[in-house]
């Protein structure tokens, strides 16, 4: 299994903070970009398997993260 990354774990507790499942964030990610995105997906994202920057820009203004 792999380990994940300082991202993924912003990623969970901001989930954590707005009290919203992985499914809300995976549906505004398609809704806004109109991209495949999936648990799957997420899951890459989370241990940075991937890093596709629309993706990754999208779950940052999403959730209100800094760029990094």
């Amino acid at each position: 299994m792999a380990s994940t990354t300082e991202f993924g774990k912003t990623i969970e507790k901001k989930l954590i903070d707005l009290e919203r499942p992985q499914n809300w964030l995976i549906e505004q990610v398609r809704a806004q970009t109109g991209l495949y995105f999936d648990s799957s997906y997420l899951y890459k994202i989370k241990t940075g398997k991937l890093a596709t920057p629309k993706i990754v820009r999208a779950i940052r203004e999403i959730l209100g993260l800094e760029e990094a």
